[in-house]
């Protein structure tokens, strides 16, 4: 399965290719982006820019579409050069969660250019499902267009805290920041030309969501296919501290076209199964859709992450220290595979670490049962093997992650996936045979033994320590 899903990703990523070097053919200096063509001097530096998104999987068919109204009234657009930048682009990690969904970026010379060209590019890609672009506006009721007062070209000014940020001018000529996170899609001096969507309240609609039920106050983490946020538990007479989890549809589609969404349903499903097994994994409190994205509410644990621990840390782990943690951790995965489950994100920032030192797994949105290993891969570099075994099972993975944990605690750094420096070359009075089960399981080839067994091996090898 894996090796079909790679053969339609290398099929899109060349026809993505060829339409590049038919309707892209400019290409800038250490830059992600093509261009039809270059800036002409007179154009403008900044003004109403447009939006359309994509998925992978529907990118080519959104430029299709697009590039030829655009290149017949010779309006300047870019797109990114691979699929693969697509897809780190969704993710809203690699470069800011404001770029989610910037596909095709397009260059108005007039406001009613704007105006008139975004009616024509909605009207053809109205069927495209893509994920919305966070902090523009979306033109039409649905769609794949959005658009955004901004610079056409780059423009920086200093900040006080000594950074460089994106700048646009304002009407005294002024250099000013050009704010991309605005809850509005123009800057205050600036009309908007277009046309007033007559969409629903969204305060009416929030009356009857579940979502009233939760109050998120913090924002843990925010990235394409979904958030994660601290909330309040308000269905409770006394309210309690939860977690609160947001699947967004589209967000993040991935080649065989799962989505946000369907990752949070995942880790439900794989929540309440290894419920039972008492390993410590978050209670499910809820879950629900709105608008289409899944929420799923589970428990709040008290404590700090192992990365939140380790971070604060001013002197490394004695080998004792190292040894307790790994016998902990792989105690956890073994019984994770026991009921029937490969984790596939086991990582510093995945392990809690409660008031009272237990240790509690969190996050399962790409686990998968091991006799249906899942054909794609997941998790976190770092924490993930360059080979993708199609095995029998993913099991194998965690036990390379639980490799890389024990790499770091006891160097201080990540294996990484070039021949990393033996454990004796960072830390040379370490234990013999931790360093060589630490290389065993960051071997080249999947580890061929269980979690169970390597518990056993950092058991025994935690006694002797103690002597």
């Amino acid at each position: 399965m894996e090796t079909s899903y790679g053969s339609k990703a290398e099929e899109l990523s060349r026809a993505w290719q060829e339409l590049c070097s038919k309707y892209l053919p400019v290409s800038a200096v250490d830059s992600i982006w093509r261009f039809s063509r270059g800036a002409a001097t007179d154009e403008p530096l900044q003004g109403w820019k447009l939006h359309v998104s994509a998925t992978v999987l529907n990118a080519g068919v959104a430029l299709e579409r697009v590039a030829p109204i655009l290149r017949a009234r010779n309006i300047q657009f870019k797109a990114p050069s691979s699929l693969s930048e697509i897809n780190k682009i969704n993710t809203g990690i690699y470069y800011g969660y404001s770029q989610i969904g910037k596909l095709i970026t397009v260059y108005p010379r007039s406001a009613d250019e704007a105006v008139n060209i975004a009616q024509q590019l909605y009207d053809t890609t109205r069927d495209i499902s893509a994920p919305a672009v966070p902090f523009d506006e979306r033109f039409g009721p649905d769609g794949c267009v959005y658009y955004r007062y901004g610079a056409f070209r780059p423009m920086e000014i200093d900040t006080p805290d000594g950074k460089r940020t994106h700048a646009i001018m304002n009407p005294s000529g002024e250099m000013v920041a050009d704010v991309r996170e605005a809850d509005r899609p123009g800057p205050v001096w600036v009309a908007n030309p277009f046309p007033i969507q007559n969409l629903p309240n969204p305060a009416s609609v929030g009356e009857t969501s579940p979502l009233k039920r939760y109050a998120a106050f913090r924002a843990l983490t925010q990235r394409g296919r979904g958030g994660v946020y601290q909330a309040l538990d308000l269905t409770r007479r006394n309210p309690r501290f939860c977690i609160l989890k947001e699947g967004r549809s589209l967000g993040e589609v991935s080649w065989d076209g799962r989505d946000g969404a369907g990752r949070v349903r995942n880790e439900e499903t794989v929540l309440r199964a290894l419920l039972p097994a008492h390993l410590g994994v978050p209670a499910v409190y809820a879950s629900f859709v709105v608008e289409d994205n899944q929420y799923l509410v589970t428990e709040f644990i008290a404590g700090e992450s192992l990365q939140a621990f380790l971070t604060k840390r001013r002197r490394r782990m004695s080998a004792a220290q190292v040894l307790n943690f790994g016998v902990r951790i792989a105690s956890l995965i073994s019984r994770i595979h026991a009921a029937g489950w490969a984790w596939r994100d086991c990582k510093p920032s995945n392990i809690m670490i409660t008031r009272k030192g237990v240790l509690r797994p969190i996050d399962f949105e790409g686990a998968c049962p091991l006799d249906k290993p899942d054909p794609l891969p997941w998790g976190t570099e770092g924490f993930t093997p360059k080979w993708r075994p199609v095995v029998s099972s993913r099991a194998s993975e965690d036990l390379y992650a639980l490799g890389a944990i024990l790499y770091l605690l006891l160097t201080g750094k990540l294996p990484g996936h070039k021949t990393p420096i033996p454990v004796a070359g960072l830390r040379p009075k370490a234990p013999r045979q931790l360093s060589d089960l630490i290389e065993e399981l960051l071997a080249a080839d999947p580890p061929q033994t269980e979690a169970g067994m390597i518990r056993a091996r950092l058991s025994s090898l935690l006694s002797i320590s103690a002597r």
